[in-house]
């Protein structure tokens, strides 16, 4: 009989952790009977009264949780006797709270995604980066957006706030002035209302509002990848940096901030994409006009190519069922 895997998820929106867990499920399926529990996330969900026949059964159960809530909820399961293996993956870069190093401290298995990350944490833990589904986030021609009028697209995905970086971007951006049939596509869930006038504020300033396109996040975020010719992520910090790996993995050219999350480990500069420092106006301007006037190469075939042997969502299964089946971290 196949020990159980139970994936938790409680997260009314769907995030990057959302399809980090989606993106693995089908394969541990040869080596697990896997469960999801929780809400916000597809797979085959438990009921309460299933969660709790597995946990207080004699089955060899793993339980891998996300977030502060779902490491909490099962800490009370084994509280009232459940034995299963507990496993939390901090997905943040920042330093953890006084509770979560707690909760950390409290599991069985601490997964990180990056090296910053992991020798940052206080507690011992196994690095596990993030994979992609490469057979879903694949290269495809002569797709349009229905609401962008140009086929030149830039593409800068993910949530917009300052830490980001789209301020970075819109103002690299300026040189849109002079490449009319290029345009700007930030799609994602904005914080603050206020940021995102901001943001307005400096395409007007810039003389590009009519080159800038602000799209609410979408759960097709695929098309918007395959139709665009260069991706941007200009972000300060990142947990990890699911859309530049997924981006790369669509055959998008991207440019990304140098030694930001797994930035450094995905690209190898001008190989199979660009990098340049966080901040950096002019050195973001300079590679949009160099990409535009093509004096630097599209480089999506060899970034595709890079995700496929490295960093699929099958790869990230297998260390992972390896910590699963560990004695300790």
């Amino acid at each position: 009989m196949k020990p159980i895997l139970i994936h938790t998820h409680f997260h009314k929106r769907r995030t990057g952790v959302t399809r980090s867990i989606e993106n693995v499920l089908p394969f541990f399926s040869r080596k697990f009977e896997t469960y999801l529990y929780g809400y916000g996330v597809n797979g085959s969900h438990l009921t309460p009264k299933q969660l709790r026949k597995f946990l207080f059964s004699d089955r060899e159960v793993v339980v891998h949780c996300h977030r502060n809530n779902e490491i909490i909820r099962m800490l009370v399961y084994r509280a009232l006797g459940a034995k299963f293996i507990l496993v939390a993956t901090r997905h943040a870069e920042t330093k953890p709270s006084g509770l979560t190093l707690k909760l950390l401290k409290s599991v069985d298995r601490v997964v990180t995604l990056i090296q910053s990350m992991s020798v940052n944490l206080g507690v011992k833990n196994t690095i596990v980066g993030h994979g992609v589904a490469a057979d879903k986030f694949v290269p495809k021609e002569n797709v349009q957006l229905e609401n962008v009028s140009k086929k030149n697209i830039i593409l800068c995905a993910g949530r917009v706030r300052k830490a980001k970086g789209q301020v970075v971007l819109l103002e690299a951006s300026e040189i849109l002035k002079e490449h009319k049939d290029w345009v700007l596509v930030i799609v994602g869930k904005v914080d603050k209302p206020a940021f995102l006038e901001e943001l307005k504020e400096i395409a007007k300033k810039q003389a590009i509002e009519n080159q800038v396109y602000f799209i609410n996040e979408t759960s097709d975020i695929v098309k918007y990848y395959q139709a665009s010719k260069l991706v941007v992520v200009p972000s300060f910090s990142e947990g990890f940096s699911l859309v530049t790996a997924e981006a790369m993995s669509c055959g998008c050219t991207v440019i990304a901030t140098k030694n930001v999350g797994v930035h450094s480990s995905l690209i190898t500069n001008n190989t199979n994409g660009y990098l340049f420092n966080a901040g950096n106006v002019n050195e973001l301007k300079d590679l949009l006009t160099q990409f535009i006037t093509k004096k630097i190469p599209d480089i999506g075939v060899q970034a595709r190519e890079e995700i496929v042997l490295n960093w699929s969502a099958q790869k990230e299964a297998e260390n992972l069922m390896k910590v699963y089946k560990s004695k300790s971290n």
